[in-house]
């Protein structure tokens, strides 16, 4: 039986020898010749060769704070030798390499990253944050490959270049060099009378590097969280 059609020429696997390659905007292919990959638990769609996957243990200390702040990974650990397909939900994937660096990241937007990146649950350094209660996020540091999830194309803001603010639930990540505070909006008591804007609380940033924002404010899991109880409860209303 022959099958015509274009199916299996257009949507082909690419051959690269990078060790994280995008097979489309919503599927990232892994080398495993370059060794173990964390990725995001049950984000494994297919692979060829022989890939094993084991859940990893996030170790006391992250397991307390996740627990404590509700942001966190759930990761497992691939290994193997050949080719590994990861996606989730169909979101975009955006790949990027890390050199001896750092990102500050919404611990949902997480698919996979190379074994060398360290990752841990971090506490954000904000002025504005001291009445949430707290604001969380997974830093992700070293040298190595992260693939990202966004809900759309995003886009980079060069934090240096203007004054950038953030929905909470649309901002993804920020790298090394920028800081964040929490900014309030009211719109003026007439808008307070008639309901509010809707972006009563952004994140504003400043110094130096970038900010990435996705056009979907879905970011409703995992990090910008604040801990339980306390006045942190009113923001995260706000920003879930």
């Amino acid at each position: 039986m022959t099958i015509h059609g274009s199916l299996f020429t257009d949507f082909k696997e690419r051959e690269t020898q990078d060790p994280f390659s995008l097979q489309n905007k919503k599927m990232l292919r892994v080398d495993m010749r370059y060794g173990e990959v964390m990725a995001k638990a049950g984000s494994m769609v297919a692979y060829q060769g022989d890939v094993r996957f084991t859940k990893q243990s996030s170790g006391l200390g992250r397991m307390f704070k996740a627990a404590v702040t509700s942001e966190g990974l759930t990761l497992m650990t691939c290994s193997g030798q050949g080719d590994l397909f990861l996606a989730d939900s169909a979101s975009e994937i955006q790949v990027i390499y890390l050199q001896d660096d750092a990102i500050s990241v919404n611990g949902n937007n997480v698919l996979a990253f190379s074994s060398s990146i360290q990752w841990d649950i971090h506490r954000i350094q904000a002025r504005g944050a001291a009445m949430t209660g707290g604001l969380y996020n997974v830093s992700l540091r070293g040298t190595g490959y992260v693939a990202l999830l966004t809900k759309g194309d995003p886009v980079a803001l060069d934090v240096a270049s203007a004054p950038t603010f953030g929905d909470a639930q649309a901002v993804v990540m920020w790298t090394a060099g920028v800081s964040m505070d929490v900014r309030v909006d009211t719109g003026g008591i007439g808008s307070m009378i008639r309901g509010g804007t809707g972006e009563l609380f952004q994140m504003a940033f400043s110094g130096q590097g970038y900010v990435l924002v996705q056009p979907s404010e879905s970011v409703t899991d995992g990090g910008h969280q604040q801990s339980s109880g306390g006045s942190g409860s009113m923001l995260g209303g706000l920003l879930s």
